[in-house]
């Protein structure tokens, strides 16, 4: 029979190698490889800093209230063109977003 080591709180010796991984490590696994930031700093760079559907525009110590819509819902299609992406600041994204909820709403009726 296997002997199990006992729990240890505190500093591993010198001699005893990690196969533990830190948070940061695993967090950073579980992420796609900077997919996000890839498309959106291309999109700020093709479109600008501006929302394409209020016109506000914004500099670089705004520029975070700049988000990335995907015309056709998918965020996973990301053509290096832009062509599906459209930015629009946290105000008009989040409207975009709600306006089917709405419509649903209003089409389908409370308890409908």
């Amino acid at each position: 029979m296997r002997q199990r080591r006992p729990f240890r709180v505190g500093k591993k010796s010198s001699s005893e190698k990690s196969d533990a991984r830190t948070v940061e490590e695993i967090v950073k696994d579980l992420k796609p490889r900077d997919h996000f930031n890839d498309y959106r700093k291309q999109s700020l760079k093709l479109h600008g800093l501006v929302c394409a559907k209020c016109g506000r525009e914004f500099d670089l110590a705004d520029q975070h209230l700049l988000t990335v819509h995907h015309r056709d819902g998918n965020h996973m299609n990301n053509p290096p063109d832009g062509s599906n992406w459209e930015n629009l600041c946290v105000y008009c994204h989040d409207d975009e977003h709600s306006r089917g909820l709405l419509g649903d709403y209003i089409n389908k009726g409370p308890g409908k």
